[in-house]
C-alpha cells in the first residue's frame, strides 16, 4: 500500500523528467542544422532544473506536486523563450495547477492547523487566471486585474497575526522602487488608458512586498528561514513584473520571455515553498529545551 502510494506520488516528477528530456531532443535534434547557443544552453538548462526538481522530491526536498510545477514553470520558460508554443501552452498552466494540488494536498494532510491556505489557493487561482489571460494578444488588462487579485490575497495572508508593515524600512524602499519604477514607464511611453491600473498594481505589489518583509522581521527563530523564503519571493515578483512592463511599454529587452518567466516561477516556488513550510520540534538534546526547525512539504 505505501509502496504504491510512493509510486503514484513521484509519477508526476518522473513524467516531468521525461518531458525535459523530450525537450531537449526537440531542440538539440529536432533540427538538421546545430542549434544556437543560446538555444543549446537553454535546453541543457531546463533539463538540468527538470532533474534537480525530481531529486530534491525524492530527498523530501520538496513535495512531488511542487516538483512537478518547479518543472513545469522552466518547460513554460523555456518553451516560451524559444517560441514553441505549443509547450508554452500547455505547461504555463499546468504550472500554478501543480502549485494548487500542492497547497490542496497540504490542507488534506494537517486540516485545521494548516490556518491561510483558502488565501493561499485563492492567489494561485488568480495567478493561474492572470497566466492564462496574458497567454493571448489583447487580454492584458484582465491579465493585470487577476494578478492584482492575488497579490491582495497574499497580502492578506501575510498580515494574519502579525502588524501591519512592521519593517517601515522595507515599506520606504519597496514604495519607492514603486514610484522610480513607474516614473520610468510613464516616461517610457505608458499608454494613457493604463495609467491608472498601472499606478495601483505598482502600489499594491510594492505593498506586497513590504508586508512579506515586514512578516520576515516580526518571525520567530524556528519561522525566519521559512519567512525569509517568502519575502525573496515577493521580491522576485517585482522583478519579474517590472521586467514584463519594461519590455512591453518602454522597450523590448533581449530574451524577456526568459527572463520575465524564470524571476515569475522562482517567486512564487518561493512564496509557496515558505508558506506549506511549517516549525516542527528537532530532537532534544540531554538537559537542553526543544527547538523548533522548519519542516517543509
Amino acid at each position: 500500500m505505501h509502496l504504491s502510494r510512493y509510486a503514484l506520488a513521484w509519477a508526476g516528477p518522473a513524467l516531468g523528467i521525461f518531458c525535459a528530456m523530450l525537450f531537449a531532443w526537440r531542440v538539440l535534434a529536432g533540427d538538421v542544422q546545430q542549434p544556437p547557443l543560446p538555444h543549446f544552453a537553454i535546453a541543457w538548462t531546463t533539463l538540468l532544473a527538470c532533474l534537480l526538481a525530481g531529486v530534491a522530491a525524492l530527498r523530501s526536498r520538496t513535495s512531488p506536486a511542487l516538483a512537478c510545477m518547479l518543472q513545469a514553470g522552466a518547460l513554460a520558460t523555456a518553451g516560451s523563450a524559444l517560441g514553441l508554443n505549443p509547450w508554452y501552452f500547455i505547461f504555463k498552466p499546468l504550472a500554478m495547477l501543480c502549485a494548487l494540488v500542492a497547497v490542496a494536498l497540504a490542507m488534506r494532510r494537517d486540516g485545521p492547523a494548516r490556518s491561510g491556505s483558502g488565501l493561499l489557493l485563492a492567489a494561485l487561482a488568480a495567478s493561474l487566471a492572470g497566466d492564462v489571460f496574458l497567454m493571448f494578444e489583447g487580454l492584458f488588462i484582465p491579465g493585470l486585474l487577476a494578478f492584482l487579485l492575488a497579490h491582495l490575497c497574499y497580502i492578506a495572508l501575510f498580515k494574519r497575526g502579525q502588524h501591519w508593515f512592521a519593517h517601515h524600512g522595507a515599506l520606504a524602499l519597496t514604495l519607492l522602487l514603486g514610484v522610480a519604477m513607474y516614473t520610468f514607464l510613464w516616461q517610457g511611453g505608458l499608454p494613457v488608458a493604463l495609467r491608472l491600473p498601472v499606478a495601483v498594481y505598482v502600489l499594491v505589489i510594492a505593498l506586497m512586498a513590504a508586508q512579506a518583509w515586514g512578516r520576515w522581521h516580526e518571525a520567530g527563530r524556528a519561522d525566519r528561514p521559512a519567512a525569509l523564503l517568502v519575502a525573496l519571493g515577493a521580491c522576485s515578483f517585482m522583478l519579474s513584473d517590472s521586467l514584463l512592463a519594461t519590455s512591453r511599454f518602454v522597450q523590448p529587452l533581449p530574451w524577456a520571455q526568459l527572463w520575465v518567466l524564470a524571476s515569475y516561477y522562482l517567486a512564487q516556488a518561493l512564496i509557496v515553498t515558505g508558506l506549506l513550510c511549517r516549525a516542527t520540534p528537532s530532537p532534544q538534546a540531554p538537559g537542553k529545551a526543544g527547538a523548533s526547525t522548519p519542516r517543509c512539504r
